[in-house]
């Protein structure tokens, strides 16, 4: 398959070198000429390589898929190098209403792995990021072309990834959920550092794990939230009101017996989470949604649509 890959960073950087790996005939471009050249670079010494373009004209000369790789804001500017392209379009953005709307009208599936690290260079990419991991597969009623939506379920699976269906609103509201408002608790714990050595002295596994991606680029946070803005206010508003129940029962004659009912039931669900999965399954084409809001991902398209959904209990392989 013929694939273009435009934004070089860490999860464009890897799905190049995973495509490219697989055998196929992949190009990329970045707007950072250190970039393409690193790129450039590291094609030529990796077998099989890929092609960096030197605009984006250049990158999507017969190409089949193109993917944006590159932040949510930059987008309004990609577009219009895309203008006379008819192929199939996709994204990795971890937010997916803003992206559906800007490219309304178009050969669109949206897309995001739920994948990556705190640094956020080619430098950093890894062919093997998305083993495992789940890539949310946007599927509009009305809108989604399904044969589109296979046909990257096909080359995302391929790839080692679990595909899950979902609404562009549906990813939204469930990212902010695990990923966006996480993202600025970590920044509020990674606060507590601040004219305080002897805490930094102290701060061990339960500080680094609550704070690793504090580590993240500001901006690439800064986009994320803000890009979601509205699921995120609303999942940071139970978020507080949660804190302020912890606050208030601190203030009880005995905050340990205060505590303790309010604390269980996060103890549960962390401790049940993730969720075994089942056994493979047939999937119905017509029934992705229903698959993907019942926690189900896809692992196989050909010969025939296989998935996996959790059952109760953890995960403890």
């Amino acid at each position: 398959m013929n694939v273009t890959v435009i934004g070089l960073g860490l999860i464009g950087g890897s799905l190049l070198r995973a495509l490219a790996t697989r055998g196929h005939q992949v190009t990329g471009y970045d707007v950072s000429e250190a970039t393409r050249q690193a790129a450039a670079s590291a094609a030529g010494v990796e077998n099989p390589g890929w092609r960096v373009a030197d605009d984006i004209p250049a990158a999507i000369v017969d190409a089949e898929i193109v993917v944006l790789a590159v932040p949510l804001p930059a987008l309004p500017e990609v577009m219009p190098a895309l203008a006379g392209f008819t192929g199939l379009i996709t994204d990795v953005t971890s937010v997916k209403g803003p992206v559906r709307d800007l490219l309304k009208g178009r050969r669109y599936v949206g897309g995001h792995p739920m994948a990556g690290k705190e640094s956020s260079s080619f430098l950093a990419s890894d062919p093997h990021l998305f083993d495992g991991c789940a890539w949310v597969l946007c599927l509009e009623p009305g809108e989604t072309d399904l044969d589109d939506w296979l046909r990257l379920a096909a080359l995302y699976t391929s790839l080692g990834a679990r595909v899950v269906p979902a609404t562009a609103d549906e990813h939204d509201e469930a990212v902010a959920r695990i990923s966006h408002v996480p993202h600025l608790l970590a920044a509020a714990l990674s606060n507590l550092l601040e004219d305080n050595p002897l805490a930094g002295a102290l701060a061990a596994g339960s500080f680094r794990d609550g704070t690793r991606v504090a580590a993240t680029r500001a901006e690439l946070i800064a986009a994320m939230c803000g890009g979601n803005a509205a699921a995120v206010r609303r999942v940071l508003a139970a978020v507080l009101e949660d804190l302020d129940a912890y606050g208030r029962e601190l203030t009880a004659p005995d905050p340990v017996q205060a505590l303790t009912p309010l604390l269980r039931r996060p103890g549960e669900l962390r401790r049940a989470w993730p969720a075994a999965p089942g056994v493979p399954e047939e999937v119905d084409p017509g029934n992705l949604l229903a698959w993907g809001r019942s926690g189900g991902w896809i692992v196989g398209v050909e010969p025939r649509l296989v998935g996996l959904r959790p059952v109760s209990g953890r995960n403890d392989s």
